[in-house]
């Protein structure tokens, strides 16, 4: 494939590609993410694609594989176009039906479409599915839109359209201009504004300097970077290209963990893919302009999502963080000036230049514009990944996105911001998806993972669950942090385990204190904010604990006991059966009994009984 050396050559390239798809009657639209790959939709699309060929039909319907739709529990999700229709839960076997009777005759096959658990109604196109109207998909509408292997795809949507604007006549400070009128904070959890970052950088003395791709993302249940990465890896790279320039820098790297091996493969054929074409290399587009991009897998430690940890394993050395009293952009990998950003806020770049930033600043609220990418998790009916314009309420990304709780109990709280984040009561759901208004609620947003719990939740357990996570991923290179977590998940366990003290409440507000303070870096200074933020709102859990020896909604194993009710139990022998160590016993149609020396409160009685029978104190 011939080089391109100008913006003129990267516009006849594109108009050729698309005047190439204009005899394509249909287009096979199926997602090959992660998430669906679990549900063999690599077997899917070689269906297609085998069928397709078996039928000469291979030259007049597309076949895209695509990166994550989003939607990811109902995969493999497959949309026809034209038409928009949405089939979920394909199988391999679904291929020849699909290509027989909707691609070549536009009928619809009722049994893979949509039904709404909310409603009950089934829904025909994917413009119609609740979880995706709610929704302002800016970046993850454009996974759709591309092969993530295939540069022609992006090319052909108006990739890399971005960066020939900037290197045909926008000065550096230009770029950084716009970037900073866009009101773009970081997307990586700091929210620091991404144009002063950036000019920061650009005034940093020194000759050698470096962008960087932050794609360590470690919060558990959060996949938003992922998503992007595998989906649209060359939307991220000429993110980086345009703040190279924008910064002077020739090198970039894109650090990515080593959990992520689809992100890792999509983004070296990407990079590989854009130097064969000449956008990546020397005098990029016929410009003054070098870069190239290297490719790092991190080993999997949370501590390195953090920008100096991160820039250490890049190095070559342990991955901890050191003390910023010189800023990274100052003094950064290899001690030399160096702009780190994550895979979201990368790959907001492109639009901004492309369409402006008085377009993206048009979304959003006060000082947090655009949109963001959530992964919605939790006890609700839809969960996935969402993207919506800041300053959207919580209540509507539960509710109206989510569709609400997924089984009878009341929505209870929802955690943000992951790890580090906070746990805000159903009573704050009117609170805007903002990142100064969360962080004043005693949350954030964070990289944007939102956990939904529901009435049986226990927020006491919740925040020892979190504890747990960063106590093992702290590195311990500094005290408050490694015997700051030690302490305060000492303390928590003892709560829920029946050992509490009315003072440990103080104490661990006062700890969580003295960690905020003296930590060294961003994981031991919010390490304690699960913790602060459910004694802010669920006080009484606490309490409940402390005081009555009583877990609320009966998950502390050692402050609860199961007993049967005998006015519903109908002697079934379902939950004896289910019981790994024989503590039911009962004759069939009669009330059966609990033997609490032999009960482990498994609960495994419990969730077998369909009448509702064992009781929790």
């Amino acid at each position: 494939m011939p080089e391109i050396s100008s913006p003129h050559d990267l516009e006849a390239r594109r108009e050729k590609i698309r005047h190439g798809r204009k005899h394509f009657r249909a287009t096979l639209i199926t997602c090959g993410g992660t998430g669906c790959r679990a549900s063999r939709s690599r077997d899917l699309i070689d269906a297609f694609r085998d069928e397709l060929a078996g039928q000469g039909l291979a030259k007049i319907v597309h076949l895209r594989p695509t990166g994550c739709h989003g939607f990811c529990e109902q995969g493999p999700v497959v949309v026809v176009e034209p038409g928009n229709t949405f089939y979920c839960h394909v199988s391999p076997d679904d291929a020849s039906e699909i290509v027989a009777k909707t691609v070549l005759h536009g009928e619809v096959i009722d049994r893979l479409l949509y039904v709404d658990p909310v409603s009950g109604r089934t829904v025909q196109t994917e413009t119609e599915i609740p979880f995706y109207r709610a929704q302002n998909r800016q970046l993850l509408s454009q996974n759709r839109e591309v092969d993530p292997c295939s540069i022609e795809d992006y090319l052909a949507i108006g990739g890399y359209s971005a960066l020939a604007k900037v290197l045909a006549g926008m000065a550096p400070e230009a770029v950084i201009g716009e970037i900073e009128a866009s009101g773009l904070r970081g997307r990586g959890g700091g929210g620091f504004p991404t144009g002063r970052k950036w000019a920061e950088c650009r005034e940093a003395s020194g000759d050698e300097k470096y962008v960087i791709c932050n794609a360590d993302e470690g919060d558990p249940g959060a996949y938003m970077d992922r998503c992007l990465l595998e989906g649209n890896p060359h939307l991220v790279l000429e993110g980086m290209m345009i703040g190279a320039w924008a910064v002077g820098a020739r090198q970039g790297q894109v650090y990515v963990r080593h959990e992520y091996p689809l992100a890792v493969e999509h983004t070296r054929v990407a990079v590989a893919q854009a130097r064969e074409l000449g956008l990546l290399g020397e005098n990029i587009l016929g410009s003054s302009f070098s870069f190239d991009v290297g490719i790092a897998r991190g080993g999997g430690a949370f501590v390195c999502g953090e920008s100096t940890a991160l820039m250490a394993s890049l190095e070559g050395k342990v991955g901890e963080p050191r003390p910023k009293d010189v800023h990274t952009v100052v003094d950064g990998l290899w001690h030399k000036p160096t702009t780190l950003n994550n895979v979201e806020t990368w790959a907001n770049v492109p639009f901004i230049i492309r369409i402006g930033s008085a377009w993206f600043a048009a979304k959003g609220s006060g000082g947090s514009k655009g949109t963001k990418i959530l992964a919605l998790t939790g006890r609700i009916k839809n969960t996935g990944l969402v993207e919506v314009a800041m300053g959207t309420p919580l209540r509507t990304v539960v509710f109206d996105i989510g569709g609400g709780a997924a089984n009878g109990n009341a929505i209870k709280a929802v955690q943000t911001g992951g790890p580090s984040g906070g746990c805000l009561p159903a009573a704050k759901f009117d609170l805007p998806l903002d990142f100064d208004a969360l962080a004043a609620a005693g949350s954030m947003i964070g990289s944007g993972g939102m956990v939904v719990m529901d009435e049986a939740t226990c927020m006491v357990d919740v925040a020892k669950y979190f504890l747990a996570f960063l106590q093992d991923e702290s590195c311990g290179k500094c005290v408050p942090c490694r015997l700051g977590i030690d302490r305060l998940l000492e303390i928590v366990t003892d709560i829920t385990e029946g050992r509490g003290r009315p003072e440990q409440i103080d104490l661990l507000e006062d700890l969580a204190d003295t960690m905020g303070q003296t930590a060294l870096c961003g994981l031991g200074k919010t390490a304690a904010n699960p913790v602060l933020s459910t004694l802010r709102y669920f006080r009484e859990e606490y309490e409940a604990h402390i005081n009555h020896q009583k877990c609320p909604a009966g998950v502390c194993q050692a402050l609860i006991s199961y007993a049967m009710d005998a006015e519903k139990c109908t002697g079934c022998g379902t939950c004896r059966r289910g019981c790994p160590h024989g503590a039911v016993s009962g004759e069939k149609k009669q009330v059966h009994a609990i033997d609490l020396e032999l009960c482990q409160k498994c609960g495994i009685c419990r969730s077998e009984c369909n009448f509702e029978a064992i009781l929790v104190h």
